[in-house]
């Protein structure tokens, strides 16, 4: 059988905010079903290793694609912006360090808009640590909020 995959570029050509909806609108159901007939901390556990697997993969196809520094992975932010998903402040960017603040997460208002806010951690914000594990080991990912 052949297999169809879109280059990474095509990919967010709609925006990650919206393939998160997309995501969500078949997920919440399913792990609804899912949670019932085999307990909600074994799915949501299995959930969580494979959206860590598959961030990590992403992380490692943007270096791949753009680059591993600071600068290739703040300038990589574009796509989780796209459509005004996410707007942040930057503090600091330098060869070192990266800091920002997030100022409004539409994809927190998503899933929230989904009656499903509590998944917005498990299926968005814990990506974040892990990609940036494929992107490059050697950053570290420091969240204060």
């Amino acid at each position: 059988m052949d297999s169809i995959s879109l280059p990474p570029d095509q990919l967010n050509s709609v925006g990650v905010l919206v393939r998160r909806e997309i995501e969500a609108r078949l997920l919440i159901p399913l792990l609804q079903s899912l949670e019932e007939e085999f307990g909600r901390e074994q799915v949501r556990q299995v959930l969580r290793e494979v959206i860590l697997k598959i961030a990590r993969q992403q992380g490692i196809q943007i270096a791949q694609s753009a680059g591993s520094t600071l600068a290739h992975f703040a300038a990589s932010l574009d796509a989780w912006q796209k459509c005004d998903a996410m707007q942040i402040e930057k503090l600091e960017q330098s060869e070192r360090r990266f800091s920002f603040n997030v100022r409004r997460c539409r994809y927190a208002e998503m899933y929230a808009a989904l009656g499903a806010p509590e998944l917005g951690v498990l299926l968005s914000c814990n990506r974040d640590a892990a990609l940036i594990e494929g992107f490059n080991p050697h950053i570290r990912l420091t969240r204060t909020q």
